[in-house]
């Protein structure tokens, strides 16, 4: 068994109950006794496989919802906890983590049951440093003075192994019955089994890190646009997570006071699908920089997606805004329609013809031009905000247009009203939203 265990018992030796009081009888007695107790161990004899058996099975149901109770979440502190309650569920007494945190090992945390019974942290610490965990201070033998006190008890320490890694110890201690070779077996292989989802949750927690600092850096602020459009983005990740996905949003200025806006969703999430995504995105900054129609961006952009083998596909809706003329152009290859939103706040959805992912390679994307008048807001988003699992998509954008909107809101109330009505905090996937609303040159908007 991996990891390193060591109990310690100080109590006073009992005498059994039953020893040997039917001695004291007659032999007359002593024969009944004998003959009554041969007939019993004859049917006992016979009933020991089926004893032994339903022990075993009792025995292994016991150990599998003891490891079914560790390990259910990535989340390494709920992870000690678990360990601790089916710790002290199954052997009783108390139980605490010290986990490692960089080359030493921490206090107690995550106790279960009385912490005064708990033994000094310097004998856990020098039974973890003996075990090879790194634990500054610790006495040579400091367990020697817990296990001479006067109450009878037995205590346990099992580091928290996993192949060559230790990430802490577990920490047992039970006044009153000695510790049973059986329990210190179980608990040093409930340590282990946690030691395994401490190493999981680790692992999960660094390259969600990872992935966070990448996505923000590649999630740069979109370009600004002209002075006659105002915008607002929002980007929430799966479940109020970190921001490990493919959504992004641009904006990119083109000539003559129009300016042309971008959602795009990349298949799937982590650190692939924000590599992808700032791949989309760089192709998308310098195709739209030739000021092409809408339509034709798309294209290029498939094309090149289309030559890349490891690139995953992504939807993605483009929207030109010209303010001057009071209209949206609108292109989309596999991506939902956008909101427009009237200055009354009732909200409807914009038809456009919607050609295949990009990176497909397949080509046929087409525009459709809607008028946009000042005041009036335009709102594009992933599928994140409105599809829900067991929802026919038609629904949950009914949804969304059912949505009315503040009168006099701005563009983050727009945003604010949208994510609460929807309940994207809670959706299962990421959600991003860009709203826009053009004005004219003199004025502002709210």
């Amino acid at each position: 068994m991996l990891g390193v265990a060591r109990w310690i018992q100080s109590r006073r030796r009992s005498v059994p109950a039953d020893s040997g009081h039917h001695r004291e009888h007659g032999a007359g007695h002593e024969g009944s006794a004998t003959s009554a107790q041969s007939g019993d161990s004859a049917d006992a004899a016979e009933r020991v496989p089926a004893v032994d058996e339903e022990a075993a099975g009792a025995r292994l149901s016991v150990l599998r919802d003891a490891l079914a109770g560790i390990g259910t979440t990535l989340d390494e502190a709920e992870t000690c906890a678990e360990l601790t309650r089916v710790a002290v569920r199954l052997a009783g007494g108390t139980a605490a983590v010290m986990r490692r945190t960089g080359q030493t090992v921490s206090g107690y945390e995550a106790i279960t049951g009385d912490p005064d019974a708990l033994p000094d942290a310097r004998w856990a610490a020098a039974v973890a440093r003996e075990a090879g965990v790194p634990a500054l201070g610790a006495e040579p033998e400091p367990w020697l003075e817990y296990a001479a006190g006067l109450r009878p008890r037995a205590a346990l320490c099992a580091p928290l192994t996993s192949g060559d890694d230790v990430y802490g110890v577990l920490v047992w201690a039970r006044s009153g019955p000695p510790l049973r070779p059986a329990e210190g077996e179980l608990l040093s292989l409930l340590a282990e089994r946690a030691a395994s989802h401490v190493r999981h949750a680790r692992d999960y927690e660094a390259v969600n890190r990872t992935a966070g600092d990448l996505q923000r850096a590649l999630l740069s602020e979109p370009g600004r646009p002209h002075p006659n459009l105002d915008i607002a983005i929002r980007y929430l990740p799966a479940g109020g997570g970190v921001l490990v996905g493919g959504d992004w949003c641009e904006t990119v200025r083109l000539h003559f006071g129009r300016t042309l806006l971008v959602v795009g969703d990349v298949m799937g999430h982590g650190l692939e699908a924000a590599v992808d995504m700032n791949a989309y995105r760089s192709s998308l900054r310098y195709i739209a920089s030739a000021d092409l129609p809408p339509h034709r961006v798309l294209r290029q952009m498939d094309e090149i997606a289309s030559k890349e083998a490891e690139l995953r596909p992504a939807t993605c809706l483009l929207a030109r805004v010209d303010p001057g003329r009071h209209q949206v152009t609108l292109a989309s290859a596999g991506h939902l329609p956008p909101v427009r939103i009237t200055s009354d706040g009732e909200a409807s959805l914009l038809s456009v013809p919607v050609g295949p992912p990009l990176g497909t390679g397949l080509g046929g994307y087409d525009v459709a031009t809607h008028p946009l008048g000042a005041g009036e807001t335009l709102v594009l988003f992933t599928d994140g905000l409105v599809e829900r699992r067991g929802e026919d998509i038609d629904r949950s954008l009914a949804r969304l247009s059912a949505v009315r909107f503040p009168v006099e809101g701005g563009l983050e109330d727009v945003l604010d009203t949208i994510l609460s009505r929807l309940d994207a905090r809670h959706a299962e996937d990421d959600v991003a939203a860009l709203a826009c609303r053009p004005h004219s040159r003199q004025g502002v908007s709210p």
